[in-house]
């Protein structure tokens, strides 16, 4: 069996549940083989140089964890920059928040070519390289212009926009021939393999060269779609730990009198959150019957606040929700609870628990595991409700949730109310399949399934030309592609 070499942009240590599931599911295999994780350090160091970096390394277990410092000018372009001002903007279809600052791309490169540089001499010959995220997309191609030979596989864990959005990127086709340095790229959904095949249909005469093959820019890449799951056995231990039972006591006992509705996000615009707090506003006009019964909670954490976004975005929610509890907040009744800070982990089992409606309104997301959370927490016999963006990844596989559109507030408004109202045998009905849906395809069947299909993903002909700045040869034919998992 061959080592595993996963690259993130950040790193958690798999030995420490809080790391979350993504972490544990990775350092089963990488404890297995001895495995290697590199990435980003998180330290930002003021006085080095563009395109160097200090690497560390250490031991977790039988895993080495291999860091890179940056520099400021480089986090600055890699990671403000081009990855979260250009990237994860584009992605998420908000073409009106990117900030194509022409300076950024080259910083994304050099950090690339960087980490490339760095990872290559800890390789080993038979290694399998898995490579997370929008940060990294170009690694593959820096390292097979280092001579690079190892079987390397990109997963995606944001949506991939349709065409004419991702045509908008300046170098968008130097960003999309990077992927064919891989020999698996595996997205999120149905609707993101979709979106990439025609982007290389319509921009680089992409060839269907067999099964979920596709070839463009002189070489061959495998594309599907893994929809990445959440470790249940793990989230249900959670749940019946202390610190998420007495979360799960307080709540009900300081809320006996009232149905509580809870949202759990990263301050992010791609969320969706200021949205979901009209539709609450709404659910309190159109029934006031909610007034002085629901109350919601909702948990912000804090995400990127040196972003002008970000920072807009956190000054308009805070409006709207003392707007709401100003125009119907009673002595007795505050309606909404904001809290812009990061909750413990151990207890957001508890609070999804205690709540019989759980708000899941992304505008757009890859797959948004919290709805798969949420599920988990439940009690089988008295189970909430879970809301759900049509726009989420989540939503092709939980369809037994109230689907919602979340640019829709008086809809979404009258979801709520259905969930509120909804009977027990309904909802134990639909939690139960729910559940069965989330432990088919939990973290566990997403990492084996992923890197089965790697294993036999075919040998490329040539990627030596996708080195970054390489020529992009002719090409012709219909793309076609379809979805594994």
């Amino acid at each position: 069996m061959s080592r595993l070499v996963v690259i993130s942009n950040r790193l958690a240590d798999p030995r420490k549940p809080a790391a979350g599931g993504l972490a544990v599911a990775l350092g089963e295999t990488l404890n297995q083989t001895g495995g290697l994780w590199f990435g980003w350090s998180g330290t930002v160091t003021e006085d080095g140089l563009p395109g160097e970096g200090t690497l560390h390394t250490r031991q977790a277990g039988n895993v080495t964890l291999a860091t890179v410092d940056l520099c400021r000018e480089d986090h600055d372009s890699y990671y403000y920059g081009y990855s979260n001002s250009v990237l994860w903007p584009v992605f998420h279809y908000r073409l009106d928040l990117a900030d194509f600052n022409a300076g950024y791309i080259a910083g994304y490169r050099r950090v690339n070519q960087m980490f490339a540089r760095k990872l290559l001499p800890l390789l080993k010959e038979d290694d399998t390289i898995w490579v997370h995220d929008y940060h990294l997309i170009p690694l593959a191609a820096e390292l097979r212009a280092l001579g690079c030979r190892q079987k390397i596989g990109f997963f995606l864990h944001i949506p991939v926009p349709p065409p004419l959005i991702m045509a908008a990127i300046p170098q968008h086709e130097w960003l999309m021939r990077s992927f064919f340095a891989y020999d698996l790229v595996g997205l999120q959904s149905e609707a993101d393999v979709a979106h990439f095949t025609r982007y290389l249909d319509k921009e680089a005469d992409a060839q269907s060269v067999g099964a979920q093959r596709l070839r463009a820019f002189g070489a061959t890449v495998q594309v599907a779609a893994f929809p990445i799951g959440i470790d249940v056995d793990e989230f249900t231990h959670l749940t019946q730990a202390p610190e998420a039972m007495d979360t799960f006591t307080a709540m009900r006992e300081e809320y006996s009198r009232r149905r509580l509705l809870l949202g759990v996000d990263r301050l992010d615009y791609s969320k969706g959150i200021p949205q979901r707090v009209r539709a609450f506003r709404e659910l309190l006009s159109r029934y006031p019957e909610n007034q002085h019964s629901a109350t919601m909670i909702m948990i912000a954490s804090p995400s990127r606040d040196s972003v002008n976004a970000y920072a807009d975005l956190r000054t308009e929610l805070e409006g709207l929700c003392g707007a709401i509890n100003g125009d119907f907040g009673d002595l007795d009744w505050m309606p909404l609870r904001y809290i812009h800070r990061t909750v413990a982990r151990k207890r957001v089992p508890g609070l999804c628990r205690a709540a019989a409606v759980g708000l899941v309104t992304p505008l757009r997301d890859g797959m948004n595991l919290v709805a798969k959370e949420y599920v988990a927490a439940q009690d089988p016999q008295d189970p909430g409700v879970l809301v759900l963006s049509r726009f989420a990844g989540a939503a092709e596989q939980l369809k037994e949730a109230l689907l919602v559109n979340p640019y829709d507030t008086q809809g979404m408004a009258d979801s709520i109310q259905a969930a509120l109202q909804m009977p027990l045998p309904e909802r134990q009905r639909r939690h139960q399949r729910l559940m069965e849906r989330i432990r088919e395809h939990d973290v566990h069947w997403w990492r084996k399934t992923y890197l089965a299909a790697l294993a036999e993903a075919g040998e490329d002909d040539d990627r030596s030309h996708l080195a970054a700045g390489g020529r992009r040869p002719g090409g012709g034919g219909t793309v076609a592609a379809t979805v594994g998992g």
